[in-house]
């Protein structure tokens, strides 16, 4: 190691993003690489003043660097909270002790709670590289996790970040499982709770695998980037918030599990319990109700599954000392119309507002929502929860409280229009007989969102109902003629996305376009 000061490479930032794991890099000819042994890939101790990270070593020509200076990724920069031209330290880290109890699970071995806390310390402290971390996930899905595994997993997650209290004796909160589009419950059923008087501090994900998290919903809404300080200022004030997770740092190891789960295309059921009781946990909620939407293409496919995780959910939380309650949905088809962040952000408002035209299936499942939750906190009588959420909601109480938490956070906006449109018309009759969840989604991926807060579609038909030819079934949206013409080749690729009653027949003939639509420079695009 140099100690030197003068000889200590100068930091520069390179400004690229590498998620979450820290990366450092040098020259192919640089002398600290050659005094110290480094090659590439190789682990290195990067340090400053009293800050320390591990970073994983790229080694690059000499003409992306000027000679003397160590590039680093974004996160190492943040991490480092380093400012140009300081000079950094680079040593051999000290070998990663529990690396062994991940090797330990890979063999199949139980972990305990010494062992488990070790490894998400280890991996929040980025001393993990993401292959290592694959590893640690792969071991641990396909049910290779003990209940009590799962638990000190959740606790271990708990500890790895920020941890809030609050003064009321029953803090509530609901989420969803995922993998059902459209289905953006949250922000009315924060808005019921805390109208009937209960406190709900709901922090929320941004999109993973989806076209939009509940966190990108509301953004388009109000910030949603509140520090600790700021979200207790709202919940104080309103008794709920709809804020992003990220930014109050509550079980950092979720997100960097997430992310390279997202890439290994793993959701096991144990590390998805402990995800999601970890947020709630770490958010100090005492009462969760958790939505499990099953069907074929939902992300969990059986009632028998919904009932083991259902089971999971409860003992887990129990164990750590919060009540917890699952309400299984039907997940065989989207939710409400919009699909992405502002088309969602349009039915949530249409929902709060008892607007004539908002979509009647999404206001449903927050009533019943709403109702469980209720009564859940004791704050409705056993079977009465309904019928008061749905007063409160009627009555206008609901939308004036979403509306006082949105200027709490900073002040409420109208969400944003695509200026490009596809419109997708049926090409015969017939009666829709069948709705693919994920390839619904990846069309709304593909036309922008959740990057582009007004990308998405508009999903127009349900199970069973019967249309005409040159009834529309669906509308996308994009922020620009590029993206739209990706999307619209997904949806012409993927018949089977929309399947009619006769199984003759499924998405219609793609040029099929709304005939009294006139393409105009000044008018938004429609194929």
């Amino acid at each position: 190691m140099h100690s030197n000061e003068s000889t200590l490479p100068i930091a520069q930032r390179v400004h690229i993003n590498t998620r979450q794991e820290p990366i450092l890099f040098l020259r192919e000819d640089s002398v600290v690489a050659r005094s110290e042994g480094f090659n590439a890939m190789s682990r290195v101790k990067v340090a400053v003043e009293d800050r320390a990270i591990i970073a994983t070593l790229v080694i690059v020509g000499p003409e992306l660097l000027p000679e003397g200076h160590a590039g680093l990724s974004e996160i190492a920069w943040h991490l480092l909270a380093l400012t140009e031209g300081q000079r950094i330290r680079l040593s051999h880290p000290a070998p990663v002790a529990s690396l062994s109890f991940m090797r330990h699970k890979v063999y199949g071995h139980e972990l305990n709670r010494e062992q488990i806390t070790a490894v998400i310390s280890d991996i929040v402290a980025g001393r993990y590289m993401d292959v290592q971390i694959a590893a640690f996930i792969t071991a641990c899905a396909d049910n290779r996790l003990s209940r009590q595994e799962m638990v000190n997993l959740t606790r271990a997650m708990v500890e790895s970040g920020e941890r809030l209290a609050w003064s009321g004796p029953r803090i509530v909160d609901k989420h969803c499982v995922g993998g059902l589009p459209g289905n953006r419950t949250t922000p009315v059923v924060v808005a019921i709770a805390a109208a009937a008087g209960l406190i709900m501090p709901k922090t929320s994900s941004r999109a993973i695998t989806s076209p939009a998290g509940t966190a990108d919903v509301m953004e388009t809404l109000a910030p949603v980037e509140l520090e600790i300080a700021d979200l207790r200022r709202v919940v104080a004030r309103e008794g709920g918030c709809v804020a992003w997770g990220g930014a109050a740092n509550l079980s950092p190891a979720d997100d960097i599990l997430i992310r390279v789960e997202k890439a290994l295309g793993i959701d096991s059921e144990g590390q998805l319990v402990a995800s999601i009781l970890s947020k709630k946990i770490a958010a100090g909620s005492t009462d969760v109700l958790i939505d499990i939407p099953v069907g074929p293409t939902a992300k969990i496919r059986s009632e028998q599954a919904a009932a083991l995780l259902a089971q999971e959910l409860a003992g887990v939380g129990a164990a750590l000392g919060i009540k917890v309650q699952v309400e299984i949905t039907d997940g065989r088809q989207p939710v409400g119309r919009g699909i992405g962040p502002a088309l969602e952000a349009r039915d949530v408002l249409a929902v709060l507002r008892n607007q004539p035209d908002a979509p009647e299936d999404l206001r449903e499942r927050c009533l019943r929502l709403a109702g469980r939750l209720l009564e859940l906190a004791n704050a409705s009588e056993p079977g009465k929860g309904y019928g008061d959420a749905r007063e409160i909601l009627d009555s206008g109480a609901a939308r004036d409280k979403f509306y006082a938490i949105c200027k709490a956070q900073g002040g409420m906006r109208e969400p944003p229009v695509a200026p490009c449109r596809f419109h997708v018309l049926a090409d015969r009759d017939g009666t829709v007989s069948s709705i693919d969840n994920r390839l619904v989604a990846n069309v709304a991926k593909l036309a922008g969102a959740p990057v582009e807060k007004s990308a998405g579609l508009e999903f127009l038909v349900r199970l069973g109902q019967s249309v005409k030819r040159g009834e529309p079934l669906m509308i996308i949206h994009a922020a620009s003629p590029g993206e739209l013409e990706y999307a619209v080749s997904f949806q012409r690729e993927h018949p089977e996305m929309i399947r009619f009653g006769d199984a003759s027949g499924s998405l219609p003939d793609p040029e099929m376009t709304d005939p009294d639509q006139e393409l105009a420079p000044t008018e938004p695009y429609t194929r």
